[in-house]
């Protein structure tokens, strides 16, 4: 499987953030599955296997909170990186308690985000 991308999931319900983050990724050598919803992503969490999920928290529906609780209910090990624009020290709190491996604040710096990325895959993402 040398040489294969890694495939990065975004759950934004901002359409504007996907696409930028969508182009962003891309360019940077993954693989990029967007959704708009915390629902639609868990529905294909499981078959499309991202190596990780860059998660908005407050979202319609579903929230990023929502998503994290279920991905640990399903015992499914896919790391999360939050990224969203309301910062919040409670936020924040709830967010790495509840497992994701970074969390960043809207707008984000490109390298910062791959950078977060990179390590929450750990060293399967070395290869890419």
């Amino acid at each position: 499987m040398a040489g294969r991308p890694l495939t990065i999931a975004v759950v934004d319900d901002e359409e504007d953030v996907r696409h930028a983050l969508h182009r962003l990724l891309r360019s940077a050598g993954f693989e990029v599955l967007v959704y708009a919803t915390g629902s639609e992503f868990l529905r294909h969490a499981r078959e499309s296997a991202p190596h990780c999920v860059v998660l908005d928290l407050h979202m319609a529906g579903l929230s990023g909170f929502d998503v994290q609780n279920q991905l640990q209910e399903w015992a499914l090990p896919l790391p999360v990186v939050v990224l969203t624009g309301n910062d919040t020290a409670e936020g924040r709190r709830r967010a790495l308690d509840s497992g994701a491996k970074a969390f960043l604040s809207k707008p984000v710096d490109d390298e910062a985000l791959i950078g977060a990325i990179l390590d929450a895959v750990g060293p399967r993402g070395a290869g890419a």
